[in-house]
């Protein structure tokens, strides 16, 4: 096992690039490149960083010229012989030859195109702009670079003795949150945190703890390379890129309010099973369900990312009532802002009503809140998203207005075609 606090110090991180493979990214990301390769490759986007938490001055603690590094190393990857051959053969939810041949010879060909960034105030302005499978790519490993950038910024200025002790302390943290969730033998819950993590390094601990720790309630990794490395299943299915997308390109009100209906049919001419599970909270999950064709409610589950989770569980369990299905044999997946009490406090609610499980993204990778003076290192919330497509503005409402992003005429005109009243205001956790 890698010390990490060691290798922090020796070298300064020098033999250690943050994103070291194109497969170094979440499995959704490919899946929706492959869905995006079959349906609208000729898409032109840009996507945009976004720090949310504008109290942490990235511009003033990273470095540009080793961003600009970091960046460029990551153009200079390419899919080598073994991921290749790993995602070409390997069974990923139960269906082998998951990618298609043609979009894998794409793949292997592929380099990310150019990125642009500028110093603006005390934060970056970092966008990538060009066809839509390529510029996609880009989203989980820049947010990665910025995350450990400003995690390292923080660490030079500790001693070799102060990063041993950092180190054991955020082990024992995660080691003692494990111990809680073994409680409920039943839990089911996987590793949702590249885009927000600590380092590659402390990720890919978190992930061998929680092997060991909880045995078979740890389903997975949605990171593809070390799900790859450790022989662990890659969990993953569609992120609000699709439906923002699919909504900018539509031409009136009535293709607006269709499009994420049509991302989803595309979605299921390729996948089945486990693959088939709705996010309804792009332009709010209410109105989603009620103007939702019957055939979704045929699908396997629904994934809560936004608003109070347990009523988004208990609206979609009264949906399934409402269509004729029966919500014991449906799957939840909570996957916004999670840590140990609310998992455990989800899993008492739903468990017997639902089949239940969990996506934990930043709050295990990447929490070392109290362990540093001033918290310099807790975590906050940096996104990097479609915020243009074929030059349309993009929207995202969410079900908690303070995740929604686009311009404010586009935001009251989405709200109006989708039927979104008030909102409650939560706080953004991560």
């Amino acid at each position: 096992m890698v010390d990490i606090a060691t290798r922090v110090w020796n070298h300064k991180w020098k033999i250690d690039p943050i994103v070291r493979s194109l497969i170094d990214t979440d499995f959704y990301k490919l899946l929706m490149c492959q869905s995006v390769f079959r349906n609208k490759r000729d898409t032109q986007v840009t996507f945009s960083l976004i720090n949310r938490s504008s109290h942490v001055p990235l511009a003033k603690l990273i470095d540009e010229g080793e961003l600009r590094e970091q960046l460029d190393h990551i153009r200079s990857l390419s899919l080598r012989r073994n991921e290749s051959t790993w995602l070409r053969g390997n069974t990923f939810y139960g269906k082998r030859q998951m990618f298609r041949p043609d979009f894998m010879e794409w793949f292997e060909q592929l380099r990310l195109p150019p990125y642009h960034l500028e110093r603006v105030g005390d934060q970056y302005e970092l966008t990538f702009e060009g066809a839509w499978p390529e510029v996609m790519l880009w989203e989980i490993p820049a947010l990665a670079v910025l995350m450990e950038l400003r995690g390292r910024a923080v660490l030079n200025d500790m001693g070799r003795f102060e990063l041993q002790v950092l180190y054991a302390r955020a082990m024992t943290k995660l080691w003692e949150k494990i111990e809680k969730l073994r409680e409920d033998p039943t839990l089911r819950i996987a590793d949702f945190g590249t885009r927000r993590r600590h380092s590659f390094l402390w990720q890919d601990w978190c992930v061998q703890a929680m092997y060991e720790g909880l045995g078979d309630s740890f389903v997975g990794t949605s990171n593809c390379l070390i799900a790859k490395n450790r022989d662990l299943e890659a969990i993953g299915t569609n992120a609000h890129e699709l439906p923002m997308v699919y909504a900018a390109l539509a031409e009136d009100d009535s293709a607006l309010a269709k499009a994420p209906y049509d991302v989803l049919a595309d979605w299921h001419e390729e996948h089945e099973g486990n693959l088939r599970m709705i996010l309804p909270d792009t332009y709010g999950t209410e109105g989603f369900l009620k103007n939702a064709p019957d055939w979704l409610a045929g699908w396997t589950g629904i994934r809560i990312d936004s608003g109070d989770p347990a009523t988004g569980a208990e609206t979609a369990i009264r949906w399934w009532k409402d269509r004729g299905e029966d919500p014991t044999k449906k799957l939840v997946i909570f996957s916004d802002g999670l840590d140990v009490d609310k998992i455990l406090e989800l899993q008492r609610q739903f468990a017997g009503r639902v089949r239940v499980s969990f996506g934990w993204g930043t709050l295990l990778t990447n929490d070392f809140r109290g362990l540093t003076p001033d918290d310099r290192l807790a975590p906050f919330s940096l996104v990097c998203k479609a915020v243009e497509a074929n030059g349309r503005a993009t929207v995202k409402l969410s079900d908690n207005p303070n995740k929604a992003m686009g311009p404010k005429d586009q935001i009251d005109r989405y709200k109006r075609v989708f039927g979104v009243g008030d909102q409650e205001l939560l706080e953004v956790v991560v």
